[in-house]
């Protein structure tokens, strides 16, 4: 089985018992909604406790629950630019938005890149009277670059003034 196709066994069975990602997350436990779902959507592994707890939920078969446990290959976007007009506005914030938040985390923090791996994300509803807000919180840590053969004390690492 390909992870694509356990990944829409879950939705299946997702939408045949009327769940939602919360009532799921909450059932698995241990982590963030927003990682269970991940893994759930084959974009993280799963830890063997959380995988079977899905297992129970999902009915799925020892070689499925060990296939949540996998490393996956993570980037599920078919295409650039993405066609999903919700994926699509978050990528449209990148190609607006990119170059700013590039020179100021840089100038704030030096040559270097923030984490997707040491990386946490939030997502909260905020009420509003002209129309519900999304709001995202994303957090990741500062890698700066290393800057190889430094010699005379200068830096071997990119990071800025603080």
């Amino acid at each position: 089985m390909k992870r694509e196709d356990l990944t829409e066994k879950i939705l299946d069975m997702k939408r045949e018992k009327g769940l939602t990602w919360a009532a799921i997350a909450e059932t698995i436990g241990g982590y963030s909604p927003i990682f269970i779902t991940a893994a759930l959507m084959g974009q993280m592994k799963l830890p063997m406790p959380q995988a079977q707890k899905a297992a129970a939920l999902f009915g799925l078969t020892e070689a499925e629950t060990k296939l949540l446990n996998e490393v996956p290959y993570r980037g599920s976007l078919p295409t650039l630019p993405p066609t999903d007009p919700l994926i699509y506005r978050l990528y449209e914030v990148v190609q607006v938005y990119g170059t700013t938040l590039k020179e100021l985390i840089q100038e704030q923090y030096g040559d270097g890149i923030m984490s997707a791996i040491d990386f946490d994300m939030e997502m909260e509803r905020q009420p509003n009277p002209k129309g519900d807000r999304v709001k995202l919180t994303l957090t990741g840590k500062f890698l700066p670059y290393k800057y190889y053969g430094a010699e005379d004390g200068l830096p071997d690492y990119g990071y800025g003034n603080p």
